[in-house]
């Protein structure tokens, strides 16, 4: 029976083989199997009567699993957990009775779920890093290319195109340092036991010494260095809070910079990869729709809310244990790793291929450029004795009726004729339009690119350069 893809509409549909493998029954249970392994290794190395034999058993059938016999024992007696025990100890007659020894479910499912995860996160940190990248690219090529700043979606002072994009820059940057906390920090539960105590292995060994090692020797045979030191059942579903919360932040930043490429490709200015035989419409033939960006919106939203699920998880449990957490967190950890791992695979694709309008960037531009200089004229004309509060309200009064003509009757922006026109400026109209040269309107913006590349991404890049070979960003769909 064939189970290796994670059973959800999204798996076949968006994310890359490496995730859909990793959150699919065979990583799981073969994982669950490898945790009794290193369980029935420890309690050998600490006293308790183990074979190689057994153990040997065990490794061979790692990846040896009857899925029909399990859904059948689990049909019977209710349990996942024990139903693989079950037909782990078909495989494994001489390892059978040793199979689980003196563990708890949580022992294979809460492990798994951590190891699971910080697989889960290496992928998603290279996809970060190949993001950035092209980022870095883009901003560097595209430094000195000014362009109308927007707030409120209104045209505001000049930007330049690789100015905005280290804006999405930074957003990945913060959530790469907060993916480094949440690797760093990943701890495993052990086996601690039905109520965290460890009652069941103080029974076994009759030794606290030895039961004390137990965490130690299973976190090194898994490829961790430490584990919870106190819990219940479970290890505290405030780490799976923390780490879709990591994931939820990510799809915040990806979702931001969606958007803004859907608002600029209205505008023209930008515009996301489009195929040559891409459809952007069943009805209309012309359009070329934003769709790999409503993509990333689209998904992002469903982090976004799959957060909220391992939050009131955190804040519901009971006690030492309860089993309310059990069937959400198989639908939203996987799920908000296979979202964001889509969502990584769009953004590398759009972030690497971002076609550039310099055209319609200059004539949008240059349509508000006179709006846009009005504090440049206000302080030459200060400089050649006007009073700046008069100055203000005259050019207030001006923008409104060069507005008016723009907007009303469709005519041309007429504003610097008209402060030309008023002798109190003491300004001519080459003086004016030699003030509104837009690359002297932009600020620090150019620098800014430089100086943001070389403290802030370069170091990045170069810390994670291995990480940027061998990624495939190819959108399936």
């Amino acid at each position: 029976m064939e189970n290796t893809i994670y059973t959800t509409p999204l798996a076949g549909r968006y994310p890359s083989k490496e995730m859909n493998y990793l959150w699919s029954n065979d990583s799981r249970y073969s994982t669950w199997r490898k945790l009794w392994i290193a369980l029935a290794e420890t309690e050998k190395e600490l006293g308790i009567s183990i074979t190689d034999e057994q153990i040997e058993q065990m490794k061979k059938h790692v990846f040896d699993i009857d899925y029909d016999i399990v859904a059948k024992r689990e049909k019977e007696c209710r349990h996942d957990v024990m139903s693989h025990v079950y037909e782990f100890g078909i495989k494994c007659p001489l390892a059978k009775p040793i199979i689980h020894l003196g563990a708890t479910s949580c022992y294979v499912t809460d492990n798994t779920e951590v190891i699971l995860m910080k697989e889960a996160l290496k992928l998603i940190k290279q996809k970060l890093i190949v993001v950035v990248n092209n980022l870095k690219k883009f901003a560097e090529e595209n430094k000195n290319i000014v362009c109308l700043g927007y707030t409120h979606f209104q045209p505001a002072q000049l930007t330049t195109v690789g100015k905005r994009a280290t804006l999405w820059m930074q957003d990945l940057i913060e959530d790469l340092e907060e993916l480094e906390f949440v690797e760093t920090n990943l701890k495993l539960l052990g086996s601690k036991g039905t109520t965290g105590t460890q009652e069941s292995f103080m029974k076994l060994f009759k030794d606290e010494d030895k039961v004390k090692q137990i965490d130690g020797k299973i976190a090194e045979k898994m490829g961790f260095d430490k584990c919870f030191s106190v819990s219940g059942q479970t290890y505290t579903r405030k780490l799976d809070s923390r780490v879709l919360n990591l994931l939820s932040q990510i799809a915040q930043s990806a979702s931001k910079f969606a958007n803004d490429m859907r608002l600029l490709q209205h505008e023209k200015e930008l515009e996301e990869p489009f195929e040559k035989s891409q459809i952007g419409s069943s009805a209309m033939a012309y359009k070329r729709n934003p769709m790999r960006s409503e993509r990333i919106n689209s998904l992002s939203r469903h982090v976004i809310t799959l957060a909220t699920d391992a939050a009131m998880t955190a804040g519901t449990q009971w006690l030492e244990r309860t089993l309310d957490d059990s069937a959400n967190r198989r639908i939203c950890i996987p799920e908000a790793f296979l979202t964001v791992d889509s969502i990584l695979i769009l953004y590398a694709n759009i972030s690497n291929n971002i076609v550039v309008y310099k055209n319609v960037i200059n004539s949008n531009l240059m349509e508000e450029l006179p709006f846009m200089g009005t504090e440049e004229i206000i302080m030459n004309a200060v400089l050649k004795g006007g009073d700046r509060q008069e100055l203000h309200e005259k050019i207030r009064v001006y923008s409104m009726e060069a507005g008016k003509q723009v907007k009303e009757f469709g005519k041309s922006n007429d504003l610097v004729d008209r402060i030309a026109k008023d002798g109190y400026f003491g300004l001519t109209k080459e003086e004016i339009i030699d003030a509104l040269n837009p690359e002297n309107l932009c600020g620090r913006a150019v620098h800014q690119v430089d100086d943001f590349i070389v403290e802030k991404v370069s170091p990045v890049l170069e810390k994670y350069k291995d990480l940027l070979d061998g990624v495939n960003t190819e959108v399936n769909v």
